[in-house]
């Protein structure tokens, strides 16, 4: 399993932790869907993908589980997620943050952590810190 790294603006690095901003988003576009699916047995591109989510809408979120079974989709596993502020080097340990990734979701996001009200968004989930 690999990590998934994500840089953030420092308002959201500093909130980010379990106690307070549990979870990140993502635009819904095919930059994403390379980094965060398995795609690649599927007969969809990733054009494709983001159309299907994008039309599948219900309530603010999508149910994926019908897409993904259908078209031999699935979200990636990693082991952590790597928030950083912005792009720090390896050894400045100072602007790192890492979490045991939590999963993957799309639906809405919480505007109070910087989501655009009633816009679906890869919910990106954080758990446990890790020291």
């Amino acid at each position: 399993m690999s990590d998934l790294r994500l840089p953030l603006k420092r308002k959201w690095f500093d909130v980010t932790s379990p106690d307070e901003k549990t979870e990140d988003y993502r635009k819904i576009n095919e930059y994403w869907v390379k980094r965060l699916f398995h795609y690649k047995e599927s007969k969809l591109t990733t054009e494709e993908i983001v159309r299907y989510i994008n039309h599948y809408k219900y309530y603010g979120y999508v149910d994926v589980s019908a897409i993904f079974t259908y078209h031999d989709l699935s979200f990636k596993q990693f082991e952590q997620n790597i928030i950083a502020l912005g792009y720090p080097k390896l050894t400045d340990t100072s602007k790192i943050k890492r979490f045991k990734h939590a999963g993957i979701e799309i639906k809405t996001g919480k505007p109070e952590w910087g989501a655009e009200p009633g816009k679906l968004y890869f919910v990106i989930k954080h758990g446990k810190e890790i020291k």
